[in-house]
């Protein structure tokens, strides 16, 4: 048996030569981080682990920092032959020294990597539910009466921008941008003035169509954003909605969709999320915050 230590590693920051290692670091644990979603990250944030002699990556951990007072911390893996020399613990921690002590951070825990970070300093604040779908079954009761949904468009974007911010608790510009560059589509809702009362994403990935952000004055309106984004879809699908969304769980839940995994919300440098305004029905990944 080969016995792994720390001397032959070095903890570095990755660029776009380093997207097809990430794979396969991510598919070595079962994860299915794809070339796009990793690309995503680097534009939006900083990717940060380790090497060993050979080039080979062996850990991992991103960092994304929005615009004001709040970061997110993700894509945490270590391969499973180099697990137990604190690998982990030292790319979060890279990515926590390049964040100003006023941010928050945010991450969405494993079960495994919970106690690590309560460890760090990390606190749970919330939850998250993971559902997962084989296929979609199309809510043909859900009416669409006083809304209209468009296809995103340039103009919209500041608007869609502002109503982001108020759900999730801080201004994304540069995330949003990269995510409705990677969206397979982006849906908003206007109302009868016209004006952009929510919007949805959904971005193909290699395992499942994943929906998110999705922003609504309510649940009925979330779903059939989600009911826009999923029409024709073949195939598995995927969405984390934050906890406490019981109505518009119900609704996935008829359409197919069956509750996966609840991992908690940690931040550190705050004692709770940032304010929202209760209009954030699907996260846009865990990775994301």
């Amino acid at each position: 048996m080969v016995t792994y230590n720390k001397n032959n590693l070095e903890l570095v920051e990755f660029n776009r030569d380093d997207i097809l290692g990430l794979i396969e670091l991510s598919a070595s644990v079962e994860w299915d981080y794809d070339e796009f979603e990793i690309r995503t990250v680097l534009s939006s944030g900083k990717i940060f682990g380790h090497k060993d002699a050979e080039g080979t990556i062996v850990s991992s951990a991103a960092i994304i920092k929005y615009d004001t007072y709040l970061a997110s911390i993700g894509m945490v893996i270590v391969h499973k032959e180099h697990r137990g020399l604190g690998l982990g613990k030292d790319a979060t921690q890279k990515c926590l020294d390049g964040v100003a002590g006023d941010f928050a951070t945010m991450l969405i825990a494993t079960k495994e990597g919970a106690p690590l970070y309560e460890k760090m300093g990390f606190k749970t604040v919330d939850y998250i539910k993971k559902y997962l779908a084989e296929n979609y079954i199309v809510k043909s009761r859900l009416t669409t009466k006083d809304m209209n949904f468009e296809n995103f468009n340039k103009s919209d974007f500041n608007e869609l921008v502002a109503l982001d911010e108020a759900a999730f608790g801080d201004k994304r510009r540069n995330f949003l941008q990269n995510r409705v560059k990677q969206a397979k589509q982006c849906l908003v809702v206007k109302n009868h003035h016209a004006n952009i009362i929510g919007f949805g994403i959904s971005i193909l990935g290699s395992v499942n169509l994943i929906f998110g952000p999705i922003v609504a004055p309510d649940a009925k309106t979330a779903a059939l954003i989600l009911n826009n984004l999923a029409l024709n879809h073949q195939g598995k699908l995927r969405i984390d909605v934050p906890a406490h969304n019981d109505e518009f769980i119900a609704l996935l839940e008829q359409s197919g969709f069956k509750e996966a995994s609840n991992p908690p919300v940690m931040i550190i440098n705050s004692i709770e999320m940032p304010p929202r305004n209760k209009m954030l029905f699907a996260i846009a990944a865990q990775i994301f915050g």
